[in-house]
């Protein structure tokens, strides 16, 4: 076992994340007892989350250390593992509707979703999967009260990367195919298109209203790439609209996809 700390990258947000040994250690914020509650009572209910540790002796969170590779660098993701992507958010998704959302109006979300009514991970992206003999979400930080649609929205969007310089009708097979593994009826279906043109714009908004605010870490982030990016994500996402809602039709969704 490593028993000297190793700076772990990423977590923007959430301050110097280091893994001692299989564990991370990282800051222990406002919402971290609520975030260890809630991926206890995730676990319990079968999911497969980082194992949630308390505090250590120098007050940061500690979690489990999940090995593998993250996501984020095996994109684009074959249809078949985005079709697994799906099933996991879904089962993410059944299991939180067991848990109560803690001080329903106590929280201060950085995108809010209208009317949230489910805990969620807020950020179930392809840097934030680790894959390997286990596939995990990890950092769950921002969790909070949400939706099934604004957190799929987000995910959708980026996993299926529908992103500008991305091919249109290969973004758009990537979507439905996660889309597909979740399982999603209808209405949500039909609403998904708007929700992830909406979730994408406000992501941006978020991060050009920082760089004018200085809120951090948002706002270096605004001036190192991220803002360009979603900019230019939340105009593709817009603009390719009716492609997004021809490929979800529920008369399409039991055609074959193919890579």
């Amino acid at each position: 076992m490593c028993d000297e700390e190793q700076e772990l990258t990423g977590g923007n947000a959430s301050g110097r994340v280091v893994r001692l040994g299989e564990t991370v250690r990282k800051p222990w914020i406002g919402n971290t007892s609520v975030v260890q509650s809630y991926l206890g009572a995730l676990r319990a209910r079968g999911v497969d989350a980082p194992k949630p540790l308390g505090r250590d002796g120098r007050g940061r969170q500690v979690v489990e250390y999940v090995s593998g590779t993250l996501a984020l660098d095996q994109l684009p993701l074959r249809l078949e593992d985005l079709l697994r992507v799906g099933r996991m958010i879904r089962r993410i998704h059944d299991s939180s509707e067991f848990i109560p959302i803690p001080d329903p109006d106590g929280w201060q979300m950085l995108l809010p979703a209208e009317s949230p009514n489910l805990m969620c991970h807020n950020d179930l992206a392809p840097w934030n999967l680790i894959t390997g003999d286990r596939w995990v979400f990890i950092d769950w930080d921002g969790a909070g009260p949400s939706t099934r649609l604004w957190d799929l929205a987000y995910a959708a969007q980026s996993f299926g990367m529908l992103v500008e310089g991305q091919p249109v009708g290969s973004a758009a097979k990537r979507l439905r195919a996660l889309v597909d593994g979740y399982g999603a009826d209808l209405a949500l279906r039909e609403a998904l298109p708007a929700a992830m043109a909406k979730r994408a714009a406000a992501m941006f908004e978020l991060l050009r209203s920082s760089s004018e605010s200085g809120f951090q870490p948002w706002a270096e982030m605004y001036v190192t790439g991220h803002g360009e990016h979603w900019r230019a994500a939340s105009e593709y996402v817009a603009r390719n609209q009716t492609a997004w809602e021809r490929v979800l039709r529920f008369e399409v969704a039991g055609s074959p996809l193919r890579d």
